[in-house]
């Protein structure tokens, strides 16, 4: 609740509490309204005790027993002293005895039970909303640090594509180096171009699907040039919306791993990318042929794909669902990512980074 609001409240109610034994006696004089004040301002002393103190320093920190104990030993006092200060304010302001109210014995252990019940309800109240009060903050505490910690390995798993990302590049441009110049000098162009895009849009919590998708563009032109024409690679964009955006770099490692296995210098070979785009639905959807590496052959170790998926995970969890796996055959691997939702998957990844 809003610090002032509660604040405002607070005071409204107490001022009702202390202005409400004027409502219900007429004719009342200010002395006699201010014996009647007795009774709220030791109910706020109550009130309070609990709600500042007692909850804080004994209830929350397990020690229950003390709490009840303390708070029996004030309840049952200050009961006592609202029905016994009622006692001697018609004998101080009421001279005559045959004007006084005579009670019998019952009624005024009625009387002062009602006094002790009415300090009961307002000391568990007190501790209701205190409780209250501190599970929200505590709650308040978790999800700050959740948002935190998840937002810092998202940034840990952006930082780590960029290594990965260079080192197959540079391993690429280094093998053309070796027997094509030119390509190798094109290479290199098409690598400051996605460079850009690194440097000046991945640092952002999301960019424009049609910048992402001219990313993939130079990493498939850079992959052409030192794949025979043999290779069949086609890549499909479908974005009917302007205005789509995505967390940066998320389906290269998918594109990589594409080019990774699915060229074979002596089979053929084929790599489709496509990627459909609408006001509710990201679908990246990967189709190539399936020629593994040997058992020797560890280069990548799969990092890159649990990336992937973990970046997925923190990104636009609950909002994806990743399906891929090899065909009955074993020539065909396909990968489809489906993001659904993605303007409030985007929104709370704003949010989340901006809290950073």
């Amino acid at each position: 609740m809003n610090k002032r609001l509660k604040i405002f409240l607070h005071i409204a109610f107490w001022t009702y509490m202390f202005l409400s034994p004027l409502a219900y006696t007429r004719g009342m004089g200010m002395l006699a309204y201010l014996v009647n004040c007795v009774s709220p301002l030791l109910t706020m002393v109550v009130f309070y005790a609990d709600y500042h103190w007692l909850t804080y320093k004994y209830f929350v920190a397990g020690k229950q027993r003390y709490f009840l104990m303390i708070n029996a030993v004030m309840v049952v006092s200050l009961g006592l002293a609202t029905h016994y200060w009622m006692d001697y304010a018609q004998v101080l302001f009421q001279p005559d005895p045959a004007l006084r109210m005579e009670f019998s014995t019952l009624e005024n252990v009625l009387y002062t039970l009602r006094d002790i019940i009415n300090l009961i309800i307002f000391a568990t109240a007190a501790t209701c909303i205190s409780l209250s009060q501190q599970w929200y903050w505590a709650d308040q505490a978790r999800n700050r640090a959740e948002a935190a910690r998840t937002d810092a390995e998202l940034s840990n798993l952006r930082n780590q594509i960029n290594p990965h990302f260079l080192l197959n590049t540079l391993n690429n441009i280094y093998a053309l180096t070796a027997f094509d110049a030119p390509k190798a000098q094109s290479a290199i162009q098409e690598l400051s171009k996605m460079m850009r895009h690194i440097l000046y849009d991945y640092q952002q919590p999301t960019v424009s699907l049609q910048d992402e998708m001219e990313f993939l563009k130079n990493y498939v032109r850079l992959m052409k040039i030192r794949l025979p024409e043999s290779v069949e690679i086609v890549f499909e964009p479908h974005v009917t919306q302007p205005n789509v955006s995505i967390a940066p770099m998320i389906f290269i490692s998918l594109v990589e791993n594409a080019f990774k296995h699915g060229v074979s210098p002596t089979e053929p070979s084929f790599i489709h990318i496509s990627i459909f785009a609408d006001e509710q639905n990201i679908i990246c959807d990967i189709r190539n042929s399936n020629h593994p590496k040997s058992a020797t052959d560890d280069s990548g170790h799969g990092i890159g794909l649990r990336q992937v998926e973990r970046r997925l995970e923190l990104a636009y969890f609950e909002h994806y669902t990743w399906t891929k796996g090899v065909s009955a055959d074993g020539k065909e691997y396909h990968s489809r990512i489906h993001i659904t939702g993605w303007k409030e998957a985007n929104k709370n990844l704003k949010k989340e980074n901006a809290n950073q």
